[in-house]
């Protein structure tokens, strides 16, 4: 998205990005006399319901992963319940496997916002020239706004946050963001350096991130109320397994009753005529069973052929090789790109704008064979050619199931905060290897597992051209030579 546009304070002034300025106009719900024809052809349907499965795949896993990560009496690990705050306050060490690919690097403080009662009011303090991030995703995954380091700069901050019906008034002191739909993840997270004192000062600004109610904002301390647990609600499957579980008559059928209030905009309107075809609706009912049978057909393969492309996508979206790297600079805003849109959400839920992370990640070697702790490895940097970033870059271990690798040192990650030996010529080698490699070398080495691993890059504020910069190419992750 583009850059915010900020006052004198550093502070959002108005909605800004492609998907913000969409949200302007919300696409309306077709009457029933707009109805496009419906389709009696199996075969068109088939490609319809298809088209229709990828386009709604965000939409029914954000809504099913806010089931989840909510789905608590009271904030507690990285779950909270709806309009508040679930702050971690540790990192992750080799034992938890909650979530994969998980960092070090940031503390994330997770909200899962409800729009539609009332506008919620989002504030944190000073952050001093502390690297943080408030991305702002709506139910679709597009990032409408994301204030942080990069955007709106150190100082405490406060933004009001309405939903896509609301009318009434908002301070005028407050900066508004208008979300396009009612569901809407706020994916914080600040920078840690993981000693117990970082982990003070960290813990001591979380406690001041706040989500109010805008009736309750300025009225004094606010006591969020302790929230009911659904027991309905299945916490063990991975919600992925549990969104391509549902038959294509649930899928499409919860898909239409989210888009009531988590509306498609207007660049959607061709996509949306296309879907009314099969009776795919905004905010109207969608029955399998009063289906003509044609359609009932086309539709019924619908979930196996919308997972083949959505992951077919794999061979392109944005993914470029680079020395043996997986770079995808495709993200956090889509436009049209509904493939794309769905690709990410499958393999990275809550992707960033790519002018605020990059992801490189790799399990190859120079030669092409899969990455192996029977070996060891070494990643040279040339002088001056660590990984630019304004933020920070990191680089992390992960085992072949994208979890941590456990170690004698506790170390996950290698990082510029680390003391990182240079060589005589000013380069700086990366040993990566499971056996100790000496008193000399420990400071550079990321112990890998006995077997294959993976490696993942991060370089949070990455430079933009024309600098040394990730973005356009002219700076590539160095290949991970076999030693």
């Amino acid at each position: 998205m583009g850059r915010l546009r900020m006052s004198r304070r550093g502070m959002l002034t108005l909605p800004i990005g492609a998907a913000a300025s969409t949200a302007i106009a919300q696409l309306p719900a077709f009457a029933q006399t707009d109805l496009p024809v419906r389709t009696n052809d199996e075969a068109e349907a088939a490609q319809i319901a298809t088209d229709a499965y990828v386009f709604g795949y965000p939409l029914v896993t954000t809504y099913m992963t806010r089931q989840v990560m909510t789905n608590v009496a009271r904030p507690e690990g990285i779950r909270s319940p709806v309009n508040q705050f679930a702050n971690v306050r540790e990192y992750p060490t080799a034992t938890f496997t909650g979530i994969t690919a998980p960092n070090a690097d940031t503390l994330y403080s997770e909200g899962w916002l409800d729009l539609g009662p009332e506008p919620i009011v989002l504030s944190w303090p000073d952050m001093g020239d502390r690297y943080y991030l408030f991305p702002m995703l709506d139910a679709w995954t597009n990032v409408i706004a994301a204030p942080g380091t990069r955007t709106t700069g150190g100082g405490a901050q406060a933004y009001v946050i309405t939903g896509p019906r609301y009318t009434g008034p908002v301070p005028a002191d407050l900066p508004r963001i208008s979300s396009p739909t009612d569901l809407l993840w706020v994916h914080g997270r600040t920078y840690c350096t993981g000693t117990p004192e970082d982990y003070k000062k960290v813990h001591a600004l979380q406690d001041q991130y706040r989500l109010v109610p805008l009736s309750a904002w300025g009225k004094g301390e606010y006591k969020p109320p302790v929230s009911k647990v659904d027991p309905s609600v299945d916490m063990k499957t991975a919600v992925r397994d549990q969104v391509e579980r549902l038959s294509p008559a649930d899928y499409f059928a919860l898909l239409a009753k989210l888009m009531a209030t988590n509306g498609p905009v207007a660049a959607d309107a061709a996509a949306m005529a296309h879907f009314a075809r099969i009776g795919l609706v905004p905010g109207q009912p969608f029955d399998f069973s009063t289906l003509p049978p044609a359609i009932q057909r086309g539709v019924s393969n619908a979930r196996e052929a919308g997972i083949k492309r959505i992951m077919g996508q794999d061979k392109g979206g944005g993914l470029a090789l680079e020395n043996g790297w997986v770079v995808m600079l495709k993200t956090g805003v889509y436009g049209t790109d509904y493939v794309q849109r769905a690709f990410v959400t499958a393999v990275g839920l809550g992707a960033n704008d790519p002018k605020d992370a990059v992801y490189p990640f790799t399990q190859m070697d120079a030669q092409g064979a899969k990455l192996d702790g029977k070996n060891k490895y070494v990643i040279r940097f040339a002088p001056g050619a660590f990984p630019p970033a304004r933020g920070f870059w990191s680089l992390t271990m992960y085992n072949d199931k994208w979890f941590f690798v456990a170690n004698p040192l506790n170390r996950y990650t290698l990082s510029q905060r680390n003391t990182l030996k240079r060589n005589a010529d000013g380069s700086t080698e990366l040993y990566l290897q499971a056996d100790y490699p000496g008193k000399d070398r420990e400071s550079n080495w990321l112990p890998t597992p006995q077997g294959e691993f993976i490696l993942m890059f991060r370089l949070y504020m990455p430079e933009e051209a024309p600098a040394f910069s990730i973005l356009d190419g002219t700076w590539k992750p160095p290949s991970v030579q076999k030693v």
